[in-house]
């Protein structure tokens, strides 16, 4: 593919940081840089709304409550754009889904392929063992702010796809058994872990541990590249990593 120029917001965080790099690993070019903390020291822009140059993608790892204003401004500039970040309120969401009716919007929980391939797996393992207990642990770094991950609510969509009773139980505390459709989602937060997550499923005689670690960030970074070789050219609707496995 062509010279790609794309508008990187949250480009002074480590995720923003690892996507510069990927961006000049690839050859590609970072047409505008965004961060609220550019305010008042020049080298880029606090807010996507002052950025005027020509692009071709917008790829944000910036903080979820930064979402409204970036997707506004990729349906008005009819700019594709990738959502990387997590912690929505459905609100949010919805203003996702709302610029997806005049742009190309890329939205996912995990930008690993990896995370993709695990999700689909699950699937693949739950139309076998129809009956089985589900349970998924997530672990992350004692930084991360909000819990469950993107990337577990993800996974546990992916049971939903095989099993759309299932109901999720985030934390389990108290005395009580445990019901037949809950999914139990607990979360880790420790010291550098950049990102653990586990997928049990438990019949009464056996056990499958689908299990995915990511070990750099630079791993969501080359992510955010494929998923811009995807969304590109694509014509205005919402799409995932499962998007990206299929074509």
């Amino acid at each position: 593919m062509n010279n790609i120029r794309a508008i990187v917001v949250g480009a002074l965080g480590r995720m923003g940081q690892n996507v510069k790099a990927a961006l000049e690993r690839k050859g590609w070019e970072c047409a505008a840089s965004v961060d609220i903390n550019y305010y008042g020291t020049g080298g880029g822009f606090s807010h996507i709304s002052e950025v005027t140059s020509d692009a071709d993608v917008i790829i944000d790892f910036s903080f979820h409550g930064a979402t409204e204003d970036v997707v506004k401004y990729a349906a008005e500039k009819k700019l594709p754009v990738i959502v990387a970040t997590t912690g929505h309120s459905a609100e949010e969401r919805e203003k996702i889904f709302d610029a997806a009716n005049k742009t190309a919007v890329f939205y996912s929980g995990n930008m690993s392929l990896g995370i993709a391939t695990l999700a689909d797996a699950v699937k693949r393992v739950l139309s076998v063992f129809d009956g089985a207990d589900v349970e998924i642990v997530e672990c992350h770094h004692n930084r991360k702010l909000d819990a469950p991950s993107g990337t577990a609510l993800m996974l546990f969509d992916a049971v939903k796809e095989v099993r759309p009773e299932a109901t999720a139980l985030c934390g389990r505390s108290g005395n009580r058994r445990r019901e037949k459709n809950e999914v139990g989602i607990s979360s880790v937060r420790a010291g550098g872990i950049v990102g653990i997550h586990e997928v049990i499923i438990t019949t009464e005689s056996e056990q499958l541990t689908l299990r995915h670690e990511a070990f750099d960030r630079a791993l969501f970074a080359d992510g955010a590249i494929k998923a811009c070789e995807f969304l590109v050219g694509k014509k205005a609707g919402l799409y995932t990593m499962k998007d990206v496995l299929k074509g």
